[in-house]
């Protein structure tokens, strides 16, 4: 499909299918851009619209590009239970027919929907984002781009998302990222896919920090900062080490455990869980700000309804969603004002002046 054929508009405004309690949408806040956040689950909607983001609460499978005629950017990061090793493990067992289903919905552009029909429904959801981005060019409004998040188990998947995408004219790059490379003091590890039609110089976001090795020294020779510790995010008065909630190594009685001077594990929905020894031999566990600040969240952020642990671990980290929007977008960020935004409160956060699209710094050369 050529690029002349397509009117494109050249001001974002992002569908985020899957919002969850709005970590993508927190990001594309602090960059100014609109954003509409698709959620089923009530209770993170409640969250979302105490933070004021734009919610349609409701199944993604139940819309379309149509419904959405403003929106040139999607996202999505769709429910990671099924592929994730914490879980049932049913959706990383079906990876190829997923990887199927998908080249078969393209061979039947603007028809294909997903059979479903897997041991857990929540697996065929990854097939939307695709589902979405195939109907839209079939409408000849091609999305401008697209930015998918999931954990790594569903890195083939988003390959064959992005040989298909290609097929169609977009430039594609697809690969694991490292969360504490981006600022984020957790160590979590997210399959992302970044999309732009028409172009085909895209690539994903270069770290900003140094990956975290226990007991690796720094690598300061690389230019990169320090990644940041939990104590750094947190500031508490006495250092802590985190015994984790979940066993590791395949025995559940070898929990895992983190001192507050390095970044913490990966964040989950059972993260308030998890038990803090303090300094002075008391014991403590993280409330649902802290674990929110432990994804980049602001640390007012108004977090509401049920399951607040769960909603905090399903999100993507908002500061990690600056870094691949912007990747997607051609955003460049001014990152002495992207600390101080992330350190702001949310409502003094909104919608800083983060950076400068290329395309806005051409037109302004020009």
């Amino acid at each position: 499909m050529p690029r002349e054929d397509i009117d494109l508009d050249l001001s974002p405004r992002i569908i985020d299918l899957f919002a969850g309690p709005g970590g993508l949408d927190v990001g594309a806040t602090w960059l100014d851009i609109p954003t509409t956040g698709i959620e089923w689950d009530a209770h993170a909607c409640t969250t979302r619209r105490k933070a004021g983001l734009e919610t349609v609460e409701g199944d993604v499978r139940n819309y379309g590009p149509g419904d959405f005629p403003e929106a040139n950017v999607l996202t999505g990061g769709p429910p990671c239970q099924t592929f994730t090793v914490a879980g049932t493990g049913s959706g990383r067992q079906v990876v190829d027919e997923l990887i199927h289903e998908a080249e078969d919905m393209a061979r039947h552009l603007g028809e294909g929907i997903p059979r479903g029909g897997f041991a857990d429904d929540r697996t065929g959801l990854v097939l939307e984002p695709l589902r979405w981005a195939l109907l839209a060019l079939e409408a000849g409004r091609p999305f401008q781009a697209i930015v998918l998040e999931q954990v790594p188990a569903v890195l083939p998947i988003w390959n064959a998302f992005g040989t298909i995408l290609r097929r169609y004219g977009y430039g594609v790059d697809v690969d694991v990222l490292r969360t504490e490379q981006f600022g984020v003091p957790q160590t979590r590890r997210r399959a992302i896919l970044i999309a732009r039609f028409g172009d085909d110089n895209v690539a994903l976001p270069t770290p900003t920090h140094q990956a975290y090795r226990r007991g690796a020294a720094d690598q300061a020779e690389l230019g990169l900062k320090r990644w940041v510790s939990m104590e750094e995010a947190l500031q508490r008065d006495t250092a802590f080490t985190v015994v984790s909630n979940y066993g590791s190594g395949g025995d559940p009685r070898n929990r895992g455990e983190r001192r507050s001077d390095e970044p913490s594990a990966t964040v989950t929905g059972k993260v308030t869980r998890n038990r803090l020894l303090m300094a002075d031999g008391s014991e403590s566990r993280f409330s649902h700000q802290e674990a929110g600040r432990l994804q980049t969240f602001p640390h007012d952020f108004p977090w509401s309804g049920n399951d607040i642990g769960q909603q905090i671990g399903n999100a993507i980290p908002p500061l990690l969603a600056v870094h691949v929007l912007a990747a997607a977008l051609e955003i460049e960020l001014d990152s002495e004002e992207l600390e101080r935004t992330v350190a702001a409160s949310w409502l003094e956060g909104r919608a800083f002046p983060l950076g400068v699209r290329v395309s806005d710094r051409v037109a302004l050369a020009e």
